[in-house]
């Protein structure tokens, strides 16, 4: 009886080991705070995978670019030596070229008709063309609409624009656009943005709300106008050989994670937009409000006719009718 006692007591000691060691450790990671809207992104992702998988899948979590910038990690991921990222789709184009066209400036209305696309055609026929890339795309996430802020004057039009120094994300699509605005365009990662402003490398930068508060870029910029002139998508991003490789209940457990952070992910940009002007006020911020955005368009007009010669028309107006 006690031998049998104690051979059920192995087994179970064993067992436990075995579930101990069959756990599987995977990074994912972020270029700004973990207080912010990219934060909650990737915590939330972090809770569901092992609640949904009892603890088999640990994913670890990272912040402030300490893995790599959005391109490095992005780079990372595909060549499989990291599992996950979560990035601005900055970067993306220059993997994927397809994505080019969501970076067009005021192709969309706002924040819930860009969502749409996203959960819609549109973007699922996106997501799925990063398969032949080395990715899984999991889900469309979010930044919010970008913002221009500078530390040399208040701007009402695109006129203010002239000769500003702005850093870019190094997308071609946002690059070409800019210059078109009369910016002198410095792309670079967002983990050096800081220290350029702070130094006057650069004049200025235009992000979403969510990012100026979580990067603290009201302690180097003193003007923030509400432009909104890009719609910025994020996205979760995994190694595609990492997850064909998993059981196909793991694969959905991890589709079905990302899609509820996108929604945690969603609601701090949300909650971020309706309480980043008075915040930025309130830190001795000028933030210029109801801007005419037609004045923006119109000065674009020249960079959208090459857009249209490159994406298409009928697809900008794919997008742009979108319902």
């Amino acid at each position: 009886m006690k031998l049998n006692k104690l051979a059920v007591g192995l087994f179970f000691a064993m067992g436990l080991a075995g579930a101990a060691s069959a756990q599987t450790i995977m990074k994912i990671n972020i270029s700004i705070a973990q207080n912010s809207h990219q934060g909650i992104a990737i915590d939330t992702f972090a809770k569901e995978v092992a609640a949904k998988t009892n603890g088999r899948y640990k994913i670890e979590t990272f912040y402030n670019a300490s893995l790599g910038s959005e391109r490095e990690s992005i780079e990372s991921v595909q060549l499989g030596t990291q599992a996950l990222t979560f990035t601005s789709s900055g970067p993306v184009p220059n993997f994927v070229p397809e994505t080019k066209i969501l970076d067009i400036p005021f192709l969309f209305r706002d924040k819930a008709h860009a969502r749409a696309v996203l959960d819609g055609p549109i973007g699922q026929d996106l997501l799925a063309k990063f398969d032949s890339k080395g990715f899984k795309a999991l889900a469309w996430g979010e930044n919010g609409m970008r913002n221009m802020t500078n530390s040399k004057h208040t701007v009402n039009g695109p006129d203010d624009l002239k000769g500003l120094k702005l850093r870019t994300m190094e997308n071609p699509v946002h690059v070409a656009a800019y210059k078109g605005l009369g910016i002198v365009t410095t792309p670079m990662a967002m983990a050096e943005v800081f220290t350029a402003l702070q130094q006057g490398t650069v004049d200025g930068q235009e992000n979403p709300l969510s990012v100026i508060m979580a990067a603290k870029l009201d302690q180097v910029q003193k003007f923030v106008s509400l432009t909104g002139h890009v719609y910025s998508p994020a996205i979760f991003l995994m190694n595609k050989q990492m997850f064909d490789k998993m059981p196909t209940a793991d694969q959905k457990v991890f589709v079905e994670a990302a899609k509820v952070s996108v929604v945690a992910n969603r609601a701090r940009v949300d909650a971020d937009d309706a309480m980043g002007v008075t915040y930025l006020r309130g830190k001795g911020v000028e933030v210029t409000e109801n801007i005419d955005k037609s004045k923006f368009v119109a000065k674009l007009a020249p960079v959208y006719a090459d857009f249209e010669k490159q994406f298409g028309k009928a697809n900008m107006d794919k997008i742009r009718n979108y319902k």
